[in-house]
């Protein structure tokens, strides 16, 4: 879910595109840009690190989020492709509303996040330089989360005596195929077909430190207007994320974060690609409050291991304007 940048605390004790080339260098040029089609809008999925998703937050509070994002990064090929130096970044500036509910006693939380991305790559094609630049809205992805246990659904005022100990939810996440597409072009922002993603969440809090771990699957329907007509199917990929995250007495809280991702294999017209990812990526977020309702939350995180020598470095920021739950 969109996790909440404050701290509710207490009171005071408180695709790269060339002209068309025949035969297999085409086929060759095609598998770059489906390449980086799946390293821009799949991986940064399989990557994303969200610490505090599962942290409970007292009912009826909403949550209004804008922010900026920069990706930088490598993709990496078979020796026997001849593309070399491919490189791709994107910015992105993402919209999202959340609020917190109640359901069976429990805390819950719904948030819708729209992105609009401009993304550009670059390389070299049998020694010649190639480049494709694109941008658009994105996938708008939806998602509910539930605690089960060890978070009540409370009021504000009943919240100040809430102590966190083990919290264990889930969420299901969905991605609509809503973005920019041109069946025409390999590389585009959205994906032209849905997304699913089911994850637990398990977190225990040991005073002022918390760790969260997060397994997850994504599940993806069949793109079948894949290049004018063509069918792009993937496998599910499999991930697991965590957090060692620290809160201050002023409301300010940092997190390590780190996930491993495995799965992946894409598969077009039949012919199964040597797509398969295998990657581990390494944060930092940092989260501060700057009055009651506005707070500001920055994040950098690393590629550390890539089964493809896929890697890219990334940089954001996220303001956050917090209402209702009796203010």
């Amino acid at each position: 879910m969109i996790t909440s940048h404050l701290q509710i605390r207490r009171p005071p004790d408180h695709a790269v595109h060339r002209p068309a080339h025949r035969g297999s260098v085409a086929g060759l040029g095609a598998v770059f840009c489906l390449f980086v089609f799946m390293f821009a809008a799949t991986s940064v999925r399989a990557q994303e690190l969200e610490p505090r998703s599962y942290a409970n937050t007292p009912v009826g509070l909403n949550f209004l989020i804008a922010g900026y994002g920069y990706t930088e990064g490598t993709v990496g090929f078979d020796p026997s492709v001849p593309i070399t130096d491919a490189h791709l970044r994107t910015n992105t500036m993402v919209y999202a509303y959340a609020r917190s509910l109640g359901a069976w006693g429990n805390s819950a939380k719904f948030d819708v996040v729209l992105p609009y991305a401009w993304l550009w790559g670059h390389g070299l094609f049998n020694g010649q330089p190639a480049q494709r630049e694109v941008s658009g809205f994105g996938d708008p992805r939806f998602r509910l989360s539930m605690n089960f246990y060890g978070a009540p659904a409370l009021s504000m005022k009943d919240f100040a005596d809430y102590r966190q100990d083990i919290i264990i939810g889930a969420s299901l996440s969905v991605w609509a195929p809503l973005g920019q597409y041109d069946s025409t072009k390999l590389v585009n922002i959205g994906t032209n077909r849905w997304s699913f993603k089911p994850e637990l969440g398990i977190s225990k809090a040991w005073g002022s430190w918390t760790v969260e771990v997060a397994p997850s699957v994504t599940f993806y329907t069949d793109n079948n207007d894949f290049l004018n007509g063509g069918t792009l199917a993937q496998a599910p990929i499999y991930a697991l994320q965590g957090h060692i995250i620290h809160g201050f007495p002023s409301g300010i809280w940092l997190a390590l974060d780190g996930t491993f991702y495995t799965g992946g294999r894409t598969t077009v017209n039949g012919v199964r690609g040597d797509t398969m990812q295998t990657n581990t990526r390494a944060g930092l977020t940092v989260a501060f409050p700057v009055d009651r309702h506005n707070s500001v939350k920055t994040y950098v995180s690393t590629g550390t291991a890539s089964r493809t020598d896929s890697y890219y470095n990334a940089i954001g920021v996220f303001w956050q304007y917090r209402w209702g739950g009796g203010y």
